[in-house]
């Protein structure tokens, strides 16, 4: 028998060097499935727990691979399912790429079972290129288009191909009237600059300023040395928005840390005061945190021309690639002179991390979920990637994990969905099979997808050259980032029947499978436990109970607005004088004088 159609989708997907797809089977995509059993398992199939695990997990490898993430399911609810991945990749900006199964096409129109319309389903997710593939003569174009699109358009793109269709025999595109050939996958990106009259007013903005800052996301990844010559430079600090979190080490004195409300005081500090803004790579949307309009001459380097000045009124724009970009700049750009702005970034940053570790050594009921990244900040191995999920240990992963050497770290950042953390840590695994990966996830969050992808990380755990997978769960029993949000932003106490959750034993559930697991629920167990995993020789959970009344205080907090939502928790909330106390103490470190020695 001759080559099918999903025999030749997977030929061009090792052609393209794909390696894994992130798949759940499904009669939808029979023939594909068929085809990975012919083609000796190359690329190789992953089977996640679920679509959605399959699409987060193809997000996780494309972040941390920089290559394209592939993602399969079947047809109604399986390509249903994948929808929640694919918007974090969209709205992340993030190359992957969904297969889908659909209806044979005898059957298309009939009410037929699982039969969704796809187009419409995908409309909006995979807008920059959605195809459904209905002769074998269409693939190659399809499939290369799709993928070239989700690389240079940093975005999710899909193609729908029916049942009947995977696995009729192929035939390539003639050269005739209405076929449209593809050329070889392999592709060499340019790597645009600006023009010179651009380049010089940006570098005119930079060189005016005497109080600079530069705001990086993750679009400056690549720029990183280009980042550190210019903070010489022009004397400026550097903060980082949460996706741009790993574009610099936390060593460097002057870089301030996270912005936003899960950023640091000096982040909040080098804004309010800077008479200059750079932005690098970054979309970071919420404008409060940036300067006062007017108070701030503002340059934005971006490689895509629709997401500059979104953000801040800026005066000069730079459409073009950050490295290459920066690199034309700095020979425009003369070292300041004058230092005092520079020193008191640097004196800002020394006591915001001083200011860190009294608040995680602060005695709290039963652990301080500060110390729970403190104590992995002293243990992490330099190429470590982290990877987090949404809740309240996402303030503890912005604020606490110092980045240094070549640690990666993401998470799903502008979406925010709960669950991406285990299964992204299972895409950087594949990413990155000799690099140990740790995932730090919220108990609502493993709940709600980490624990059955405990049982994909089990399954392959023996491809990985370094097999060491670290999912740290913060165990409070609450949904512990609304309840914060409801007190906070709603002035309303807990309400128990929607925050609390069910106690789950964790380390039972892990060791059940296999898996090395530590419970804390002390203080003193906590640094000791975090050798023990990190040390394992496989997949490890570290179980810490956390205190769920240690408050996530943005910033720029004062005491006036924690007065008024202790006022509204007072009310009613079922453990309020606990968590006042636990407030109250974690603001007071940031209004102590002085460095600990």
């Amino acid at each position: 028998m001759g080559q099918t159609v999903a025999d030749h989708l997977l030929h061009r997907l090792r052609e393209w060097g794909v390696e894994q797809v992130f798949a759940y089977p499904g009669d939808g995509i029979n023939g594909l499935v068929s085809a990975f059993g012919e083609a000796d398992n190359q690329p190789r199939f992953v089977q996640t727990r679920h679509e959605e695990m399959a699409a987060f997990a193809a997000v996780g490898y494309a972040k941390f691979s920089g290559e394209v993430g592939v993602c399969m399911a079947t047809s109604g609810p399986g390509a249903i399912h994948l929808l929640n991945g694919l918007y974090d990749a969209k709205l992340d900006h993030v190359p992957v790429v969904a297969i889908v199964g659909q209806t044979a096409r005898s059957a298309m129109g009939g009410s037929y079972q699982q039969e969704v319309d796809l187009q419409a389903l995908f409309k909006d997710v995979a807008s920059e290129y959605l195809v459904e593939v209905n002769v074998a003569q269409q693939l190659p174009n399809a499939l290369d288009r799709a993928i070239r699109t989700a690389r240079w358009s940093r975005c999710p793109t899909a193609l729908i191909i029916p049942a009947d269709l995977q696995e009729e025999p192929y035939s390539p595109p003639a050269h005739a009237f209405k076929q449209v050939p593809s050329s070889p996958p392999g592709t060499s990106w340019s790597r645009p600059v600006p023009s010179d009259a651009e380049l010089d007013a940006a570098a005119e903005v930079l060189e005016a300023g005497e109080r600079v800052a530069v705001l990086v996301g993750q679009g400056a990844r690549g720029a990183a040395e280009e980042v550190r010559q210019l903070a010489d430079l022009t004397g400026a600090g550097v903060a980082k928005a949460l996706l741009g979190k790993d574009v610099l080490s936390d060593e460097l004195p002057y870089v301030t840390g996270a912005i936003g409300l899960l950023g640091t005081r000096p982040s909040y500090e080098l804004m309010r005061d800077c008479d200059t803004l750079l932005i690098v790579g970054s979309n970071f949307p919420y404008s409060q945190f940036l300067p006062e309009p007017g108070q701030a001459r503002a340059v934005q380097i971006d490689i895509d021309g629709r997401l500059i000045g979104m953000r801040y009124p800026t005066e000069v724009n730079l459409v073009g690639d950050s490295a290459a970009t920066l690199a034309a700049l700095l020979p425009r750009l003369h070292r300041k002179p004058d230092r005092s702005w520079r020193e008191t970034i640097e004196k800002n940053v020394a006591a915001w991390w001083d200011t860190v570790e009294r608040e995680a050594a602060l005695e709290a009921k039963p652990v301080n979920p500060m110390a729970v990244v403190s104590e992995l900040s002293r243990r992490i191995p330099d190429n470590a990637i982290v990877t987090a999920d949404s809740g309240s240990s996402t303030n503890w992963y912005a604020r606490n994990l110092r980045i240094r050497g070549d640690i990666r770290g993401s998470l799903s950042g502008t979406l925010a969905t709960m669950g991406a953390g285990v299964p992204y840590a299972l895409g950087a695994k594949f990413a990155h099979p000799d690099r140990p990966v740790i995932a730090l996830v919220g108990d609502g969050a493993m709940q709600m997808n980490g624990l059955a992808e405990l049982i994909t990380l089990a399954h392959y755990r023996d491809l990985w050259r370094d097999p060491r997978c670290v999912v740290c769960v913060f165990h409070n029993n609450d949904l512990n980032q609304v309840t914060w949000e409801l007190r906070a932003m709603g002035g309303a106490p807990k309400f128990e029947e929607s925050q609390a959750l069910p106690d789950v034993d964790y380390t039972g559930f892990a060791r059940s499978l296999g898996i090395t697991a530590v419970g804390v629920d002390r203080p003193e167990q906590l640094g000791p436990a975090w050798d023990t995993v990190l040390a394992a020789d496989g997949p490890a959970l570290l179980d810490v109970r956390c205190d769920p009344e240690v408050p996530p205080i943005p910033p720029h907090a004062t005491f006036e607005q924690v007065k008024s939502a202790t006022e509204a928790v007072l009310k009613g909330d079922p453990d309020a004088f606990h968590m006042v106390a636990q407030g109250v103490k974690t603001k007071v470190q940031e209004m102590l004088p002085g460095r600990r020695s």
